[in-house]
This record gives C-alpha cells, sequence and structure tokens, in this order.
C-alpha cells in the first residue's frame, strides 16, 4: 500500500517549510591536499523527518513500523555549501517508517571542501576550516539567503493579498556531533562542533580545527637545511688555500639546490597566506652561494693578492718586482762583444750576486705571500664571525615566526 504510493515529492503543509532533524551526525576528516588546499571529508548523518503520506491506520494495518525501499519514498537531500564537489549516498537500501508517519534513515555525505588553510607557518601549521551542511529549497537552489531573500520579495510583490504565503524548502535541526579518526596523514583533528552564523541563524557550519602533525615536515623540510647551512658554518675550519674549502662549499650549494627540486611537490600550495618556509628556502640558499663567493675571492687574495678583478697593494708591489727582476735578467744575459773575457774569479763573483739576488727576491716574494696570506686570514675570521651571528639570529627569529605567527584568513566568503 505505502510502496504503491510512490511519494517522491517533498511533504507539504501549511507553511511550505519541512524540518528535517539530524539527531546525530559522524564525521570524518579523510585528508587534507595542501597543494589545492582541499579538505576531503565524510559524514555519516541519521535523518527524521516527518511525511504525512506515509502514515497509516493501525486499525487496517497492525503493525507500528515498517521496512520501505529508499526509492519509493522522498529523502531529503543534504549538500555542503563551501563544497567543490558532494556526493550522498544512502547507508541501506531501506529506511524505517512509522505509522505516524515519522520516517528514519542514515544517509553517507563524501565532500570536498574549499578550505583555505593558513599555511604560512608550514610545517607548524593549525587553522580552523568551516563545513557549512545545508539542505536543498524546493526550486533546486542550495539554502542561500540571498536566494532566499529574492524568490521571497517575487512571491510578496505578485502575491500580496496571500498573507499566508512564506518560504519553501528545508530545514536542519542538528543534534549530537560525534568525530572519529581525527589522525590521517600529517594533519590532526583536533575538534569539531555546531556553530551558526552571527547574522543568520539558518547557517550552520560544522568548524573543523586542524593542525599539522610537524615532525614529518620537520625532519624532511627543515631539518635538512640547518644541518646544510650548520656544515657550511663549520667548513670555515678547512684551510683557506689548496682549494678543499671551496670544492666542499660548491658541493653544498648543489646539494641544497637539488633537495629543494626534489622536495617541490611536498612543499605546500601558494594561498592567501602563502608559506613562509619557501622564503626560508631561498634565504638559505643566498647565504650558501655568498659564503661561497667570498671564500673564492679570499682564496684569490691569499694566492696571488688578488681580490675580485683588483689588485690589492701587495699583489701591485709584487708585479712590479717581477717586472724589474725579469728586465735584469734580460740585460744580464745579453751578449757584450766589445767586452773582452772576464776574469774566473769575476764569474764567480757574477754567479754569486745572481744567487743573492734571486734569495732576496724569493725572500720578498715569501714576505708579500705571507702579507696576502695574513689580510685573507683576517677578512675570513671576520666573515665568519658575521655569518655565524647573523645565521644563529635569522635561524632563531624564523622558528619564532614560524610556530607563533597567525595569518587572518576569511573562511566565511562563500556566503554572501
Amino acid at each position: 500500500m505505502l510502496i504503491k504510493k510512490d511519494s517522491l515529492s517533498q511533504p507539504q503543509d501549511e507553511n511550505c517549510t519541512h524540518v528535517i532533524n539530524v539527531p546525530f551526525l559522524e564525521y570524518q576528516t579523510l585528508s587534507v591536499d595542501t597543494k589545492k588546499l582541499l579538505l576531503n571529508v565524510r559524514m555519516q548523518a541519521s535523518l527524521v523527518w516527518s511525511d504525512p503520506d506515509m502514515a497509516w491506520n493501525r486499525s487496517e494495518y497492525q503493525y507500528d513500523e515498517a521496512m520501505l525501499p529508499v526509492m519509493k519514498v522522498w529523502t531529503p537531500e543534504l549538500h555542503v555549501t563551501n563544497g567543490i564537489k558532494t556526493t550522498m549516498k544512502h547507508a541501506s537500501r531501506d529506511l524505517l517508517a512509522y505509522y505516524d508517519g515519522t520516517i528514519k534513515h542514515t544517509v553517507i555525505i563524501n565532500a570536498e571542501v574549499n578550505c583555505e588553510v593558513d599555511m604560512f607557518n608550514y610545517p607548524f601549521a593549525a587553522d580552523d576550516c568551516p563545513v557549512a551542511l545545508q539542505a536543498w529549497t524546493t526550486d533546486g537552489e542550495r539554502s542561500n539567503p540571498l536566494n532566499t531573500m529574492i524568490i521571497h520579495d517575487m512571491i510578496l510583490t505578485v502575491h500580496r493579498e496571500c498573507s499566508f504565503l512564506s518560504e519553501c524548502g528545508t530545514q536542519l535541526t542538528l543534534g549530537q556531533l560525534w568525530m572519529i579518526d581525527g589522525a590521517h596523514g600529517d594533519w590532526q583533528t583536533e575538534n569539531v562542533q555546531y556553530l551558526q552564523s552571527e547574522d543568520r541563524t539558518d547557517r550552520n557550519y560544522i568548524l573543523v580545527s586542524l593542525r599539522i602533525r610537524y615532525i614529518n615536515p620537520f625532519i624532511t623540510l627543515l631539518l635538512p637545511s640547518i644541518l646544510i647551512l650548520l656544515a657550511d658554518v663549520i667548513s670555515f675550519a678547512l684551510p683557506l688555500a689548496g682549494g678543499e674549502r671551496n670544492c666542499f662549499k660548491v658541493t653544498l650549494v648543489l646539494s641544497f639546490t637539488m633537495f629543494l627540486v626534489i622536495l617541490n611537490n611536498e612543499l605546500p600550495g601558494d594561498s592567501h597566506c602563502s608559506p613562509i618556509i619557501r622564503t626560508h628556502f631561498c634565504v638559505c640558499l643566498s647565504l650558501l652561494v655568498l659564503s661561497m663567493l667570498v671564500s673564492m675571492m679570499l682564496t684569490g687574495l691569499a694566492h696571488d693578492g688578488k681580490f675580485l678583478f683588483c689588485w690589492c697593494t701587495t699583489g701591485i708591489k709584487k708585479q712590479k718586482n717581477r717586472e724589474n727582476n725579469e728586465e735584469q735578467e734580460v740585460e744580464e744575459v745579453k751578449p757584450d762583444i766589445s767586452v773582452i773575457q772576464l776574469h774566473p774569479s769575476d764569474e764567480n763573483n757574477q754567479l754569486l750576486r745572481k744567487v743573492v739576488s734571486f734569495l732576496d727576491d724569493h725572500e720578498t716574494q715569501k714576505k708579500e705571500t705571507q702579507i696576502d696570506h695574513n689580510l685573507a686570514n683576517k677578512l675570513d675570521k671576520i666573515f665568519f664571525f658575521l655569518y655565524f651571528i647573523f645565521g644563529t639570529v635569522y635561524f632563531a627569529a624564523m622558528l619564532y615566526v614560524m610556530v607563533n605567527h597567525n595569518c587572518v584568513v576569511n573562511h566565511f566568503n562563500f556566503w554572501y
């Protein structure tokens, strides 16, 4: 008898608004997509509503309740207002109907919620994401207050004399909310609660409190950058001459670059609050490159007195001395056919003078090289202390900002 009715339309009463009770709703966070800023949720809701067309007289049918196929009875549709994609499935093929027209049923809702999570202080991110659970109106639109006002004004304009007309649709009455399995991947669902909008009592939403489990992102993202910069600081203990330090610093720069390329897919996407960890990686790479360039310039200064493309004072003196020595050697090598053969003792004296001149030049060059080394080592120590102090202050400030700074995001711009 009830099946043959095919009651597939929303029950109608005098005020055209049907109340749907949700005595129990089970919430579960499936995943958080940090690239697309999407929240994947699953909700299982118990629904209770009244349908007078499905009531029966117990004198004719003596049972108080009956199981009916869900495809033969109207069931309310629930949707997520800020959901990009929402699917509602029936938990079973049958529903429970009572003799007085009360119907109970359970539905499962899966939704992709557009939630711009505050990712500024990633990997220490935490934010609240609303999941607006709404019913549908009879014209096929969601229970949007703007649409409701426009339809209501049109009805009043056309039927001013019909004072009994009112809004048509469904109204949700929410009951108990329960969260299950709050940990998924790197994100932890700390709490869920029912709330209402401050300006509209018919705007119900579930406020989901999310917090990232920072251990894994910290180990895979922050810790390698800290250790690489620490290795760069320790590399100042290597000798400036010889090239070992420069080779090591070039290796660090290339390693950090490959590290960023490999972990590019792991970094969160850009949003209103762009993750500060991107700026952190840029600063780390800049510090590594700066340290490498300074080390190369100081190595050149220690080797031949050359600082970048300029010559320092000792280098200029060294070059002049080398030119004078070459001129003297050329003059001594030129043969003089007008001079008679020298006595053997004079040849020995001339050879001795050449040896003494060579030793003096070598000693002078050694002193100049030592001066260059001392200057390069002094500049190297100054740069080391500045580099160490700046790196320590930077990491302390960056960690403080990551942990304590909050970026304000408007999560309710889907309501207008």
